[in-house]
């Protein structure tokens, strides 16, 4: 295989597998209670633990059960029920001192627990790469996760999407991570 078609099959395997991380990276990037940074970083934890878990299942031909995949999902649904907990006893607001790690944890949570379908898709993809694609491969993911996190800092920082955030946010992010955890969940099933 030419390392034209890896590229094009890394290209395509990601963008399928994170199309939806657009739409949480937006949320991330128009909360104003998040530094850039800790959102970019966030992003790169949690689809390196994918990646590494995907690894270990490619090496081990799959250590992880398909079906235990989907309960994954509990982590944004519990990240969710906080966030509108806080939001009903009025904890919403920012802080003017947020432990950074806290932030980055958090991203890092959403995306893995969001990337059921990376492992069910990289497991094969890096089972039928040998050496060189699989660096190529993994070389590309990790571009294409600065672009996707440039996409969603673009779409955030938007001001109508900004000013919608800005007013709704602590209202509509608790609802999305908790649809996005029982999606994960019924996805698998």
């Amino acid at each position: 295989m030419s390392w034209l078609s890896v590229l094009g099959r890394a290209i395509a395997a990601f963008a399928a597998t994170n199309i939806d991380d657009i739409f949480v990276l937006t949320l991330f990037f128009a909360q104003r209670n998040l530094r850039r940074w800790h959102v970019v970083a966030g992003q790169y934890l949690g689809l390196a633990g994918l990646i590494a878990i995907s690894l270990v299942g490619f090496f081990a031909r799959l250590i992880i059960p398909h079906s235990w995949i989907g309960w994954l999902g509990i982590a944004p649904i519990l990240i969710g029920l906080k966030k509108l907990s806080d939001w009903k006893r009025g904890n919403d607001q920012p802080t003017e001192k947020k432990p950074g790690s806290a932030s980055i944890l958090t991203v890092a949570a959403v995306t893995f627990a969001n990337g059921g379908d990376n492992i069910g898709i990289y497991v094969p993809l890096f089972a039928s790469s040998d050496f060189s694609a699989l660096v190529i491969t993994l070389v590309t993911f990790a571009a294409l996760i600065g672009i996707w996190c440039a996409v969603g800092y673009y779409l955030g920082n938007h001001s109508t999407v900004r000013l919608t955030i800005d007013r709704y946010g602590h209202v509509i992010v608790p609802f999305v991570l908790i649809g996005l955890g029982i999606y994960i969940i019924a996805s698998t099933r």
